[in-house]
């Protein structure tokens, strides 16, 4: 049993999925809002969710010394190297990146793009969903009376 020649220290496979799996999993749990009416199933879904998320990582890191395209330690190394660079990006993007938003989505470029700040709103397709149903009933209200 060898292990391929061509593939190297770390894993890039266990680096990417670990990357993914914790950064969305610190997205998860304190980026996103918790709505007051579902609490217990909006905490469910999470955990459900970050579960999935970490499985698919383990099981992507063990697919590859499985399959002898890496060694226990490389894998071990990419995930480590893709959990601390989740780390790094989430506390930037938070710290540093989200403040910035409100004034690069009022640019004109922004603007042109449609490109808007939703950050401050705790569940983006709950907003959307309600907006979207009172513009169609207030159009629909208009269309009603101009029928008449």
């Amino acid at each position: 049993m060898a292990v391929g020649s061509k593939y190297g220290m770390p894993s890039s496979h266990s680096q990417f999925m670990w990357f993914f799996s914790v950064y969305s999993c610190l997205f998860l749990y304190l980026r996103m809002h918790q709505t007051n009416n579902a609490r217990f199933l909006d905490l469910l879904w999470r955990h459900v969710l970050s579960l999935g998320l970490l499985t698919a990582a383990f099981l992507v890191s063990y697919s590859r010394v499985y399959l002898l395209y890496h060694t226990w330690s490389q894998v071990f190394y990419g995930g480590v190297a893709g959990s601390l660079m989740a780390i790094a990006w989430f506390i930037f993007t938070q710290e540093v990146l989200t403040p910035l938003f409100p004034r690069i989505a009022a640019w004109p470029i922004s603007e042109f793009f449609l490109i808007r700040d939703t950050s401050l709103i705790p569940n983006v397709l709950w907003f959307e969903y309600t907006v979207t149903r009172a513009e169609a009933r207030n159009r629909q209200r208009k269309l009603g009376t101009k029928l008449q």
